[in-house]
């Protein structure tokens, strides 16, 4: 169990601050995407790709204080801010972990924003269609996001490079 807990904190530690809920479900589908062994499943949601796992375990090592939780009020919303605590750098000392996709990306990642990772990580998820029927997944699915066409080619290329990255 502590384990997955681990794994989880070692990408706050890789990253750092990670602002967002939603871009640290997308970062965390698509590393475990490209190998890194992530444990959570991931069902499609309004936003994409989402695991109530991951939120349940980022609510225990909030709890546990190994990560901290910041919230912004935002104009009708809230932002939450990750990073984690020293205690949590304690404990993730504890472990070794192999995760070489997570230390290569995710940075990378984080310095995209939560709107491209969704579309990214949707295009994932329906990676055993043709690009025909994803593209005509994403349109539909994600009409209220109206991602272009140029959009959706962006995100493929994202795709084929961080592929590339873990077959090199």
């Amino acid at each position: 169990m502590l384990l997955e807990h681990a794994k989880v904190m070692k990408a706050f530690s890789e990253a750092g601050e990670i602002v967002g809920r939603k871009k640290l479900q997308k970062m965390i589908f698509i590393a475990k995407k490209m190998n890194d062994p992530f444990y959570e499943k991931y069902n499609f949601h309004f936003y994409g790709p989402y695991s109530e796992e991951l939120t349940l375990r980022v609510e225990e090592l909030c709890n546990l204080g190994y990560i901290h939780e910041e919230i912004e009020k935002k104009a009708g919303y809230s932002q939450y801010r990750y990073s984690l605590t020293e205690s949590g750098e304690q404990f993730l000392n504890h472990y070794e972990l192999d995760m070489p996709f997570l230390q290569n990306w995710i940075c990378d990642l984080n310095e995209q924003n939560a709107r491209f990772l969704e579309l990214v990580s949707t295009i994932i998820y329906f990676e055993d269609l043709s690009k025909d029927e994803v593209k005509e997944k994403v349109f539909t699915l994600k009409s209220k996001q109206n991602y272009s066409e140029a959009e959706f080619e962006e995100a493929v290329t994202y795709i084929d490079v961080l592929k590339k990255s873990v077959t090199s």
